[in-house]
């Protein structure tokens, strides 16, 4: 039997990079996901991929940074599957600049979408899941979140306050049943980081000593084994997928 039979998933953004690639993992492992993305068309098309591969999984598109569409969202998923087991808050933006030429509303938009995104939909999912006696929260930082990084003041103050945020819910959740996990992703090879320059692809590269650009099925695989039972003595660690950039 795969290891998340029967469970229901929600991840959001996942109608494409990192977050995709998670859904895809956590589907093939039995679960069922719902795609979660605000762009409405990507998830649907996605939800629909996955159902040719056999996978259960829909769509539902709405913006983690609104509480009325989180309340809905969460409540939708309880109306049709009875049940939430799994949370990946991966959704996220960047608006990178020096901090001196940062501008408010990019400041406000990054902590919105990346941490506020992740404190509605967590408390959203926090009473069905203490109810239930179970429940997997995976929170997506970042490396940046624990080393800095010139040119993402926003980025990484989000990344490192989602590392606070998930410590202080696990010790919140440890007694009914419910984990609280963290991934913090290296230079993974996606459509954004493609974007990059060379000369910062290479500075990425030579600061990972692996020596390569990680995959999304890394992160996804990671997610996978913190969402399953082979992980439940494990709630409130920060785990690394970086190739040994942070050590």
């Amino acid at each position: 039997m795969s290891q998340l039979q029967d469970k229901v998933a929600l991840v959001t953004g996942s109608a494409r990079g990192i977050g995709r690639a998670i859904a895809e993992e956590l589907a093939r492992e039995g679960a069922t996901v719902i795609i979660h993305d605000i762009l409405a068309d990507a998830a649907k098309e996605t939800a629909e991929e996955f159902r040719k591969q056999g996978w259960k999984a829909t769509a539902i598109a709405s913006n983690v940074a609104v509480a009325e569409d989180v309340e809905a969202t969460i409540a939708r998923v309880l109306a049709e599957h009875e049940r939430i087991d799994i949370l990946v808050n991966n959704a996220g933006v960047t608006r990178d600049n020096l901090l001196m030429r940062m501008k408010e509303e990019d400041w406000d938009l990054v902590l919105t979408v990346n941490l506020k995104g992740a404190f509605l939909m967590t408390k959203a999912v926090t009473r069905p899941m203490m109810k239930q006696k179970y429940g997997r929260i995976v929170n997506m930082a970042s490396v940046v979140g624990v080393m800095g990084n010139a040119g993402q003041a926003n980025y990484s103050a989000s990344k490192a306050g989602l590392i606070g945020f998930t410590k202080s819910m696990a010790k919140e959740l440890a007694a009914r049943g419910v984990t609280v996990n963290a991934i913090a992703p290296g230079y993974i090879e996606t459509e954004m980081t493609a974007k990059l320059p060379t000369a910062a692809r290479e500075v990425f590269l030579q600061q990972t000593p692996l020596g390569r650009p990680g995959k999304p099925e890394d992160v996804a695989r990671a997610v996978a084994w913190l969402a399953s039972d082979n992980a439940e003595f494990i709630t409130g660690q920060v785990l690394h997928v970086d190739g040994g950039m942070v050590m």
